[in-house]
């Protein structure tokens, strides 16, 4: 090619953009390549690595290789930091096709096509201006209490572990100090509730006896009344 390769982001004949692998004769359809390398074109390297990983398509497993390739010639052929690289083009080129025929009614055949493609990744260093965004937005994550991936190292598994054997210390302490003030409370609450019962037992006070009405005088002022009438009578 005696041009400049545009597909690799390379604008002079000639130049290298970046460093580059390739999948080539690779069994599925460009078409289906290029819906998952459309995804991870002009992210960071560890972005791309986690879309690919949770993108659920039988490209994103070859095109995670790939990537993982070209990272690794990175570093070791250009001596290039990973944590500072990005993928600054990505594409999938036809490759050839197996023709395959089955058979049809009255003599015919059909024709299948078992499509191949080539997949090229590249990856370059990021500028200046977009490598101290990247990097401040990484200091934001993990001062917000995101964990960083940072491969897992032994200092990072004991900080992490003392802190939380700190946290549930305090926790267990104030649980503690809760459950004492639970006990107070519900012995207030026992001693109010026998002294109500103490109240409650206490023998009523005796009611006077009412007094009876004059019924036997009145019955005797009518027996007189009855008496007089009678004498009156005869």
């Amino acid at each position: 090619m005696t041009g400049p390769k545009l597909n690799e982001y390379s604008f002079i004949a000639g130049e290298r953009a970046g460093t580059k692998a390739s999948a080539k004769y690779v069994r599925m359809s460009a078409s289906k390549a290029r819906t998952v390398l459309d995804l991870i074109r002009g992210l960071p390297v560890r972005n791309a690595d986690e879309v690919l990983q949770f993108t659920d398509r039988d490209a994103a497993t070859v095109i995670r290789k790939v990537l993982a390739s070209a990272v690794a010639n990175a570093q070791h052929n250009d001596e290039q930091d990973p944590e500072e690289l990005f993928v600054i083009a990505c594409y999938a080129d036809e490759g050839p096709t197996l023709k395959r025929f089955k058979p049809r009614a009255k003599g015919r055949a059909g024709r299948i096509n078992k499509r191949t493609c080539h997949i090229t990744v590249v990856v370059a260093r990021l500028g200046e201006e977009r490598l101290e965004i990247v990097q401040a937005r990484e200091a934001r994550r993990t001062a917000t209490g995101r964990r960083r991936n940072t491969g897992g190292t032994t200092a990072s598994r004991k900080a992490r572990v003392e802190r939380s054997r700190q946290r549930a210390a305090s926790l267990k302490a104030g649980d503690d100090a809760e459950l004492i003030d639970d006990v107070e409370a519900s012995d207030e609450s026992t001693d109010d509730a026998a002294d109500d019962a103490g109240d409650a037992k206490k023998p009523a006070a005796k009611k006077a006896p009412a007094k009876k009405a004059a019924a036997p005088k009145a019955a005797k002022e009518n027996t007189d009344v009855t008496e007089a009438d009678d004498e009156v009578e005869i």
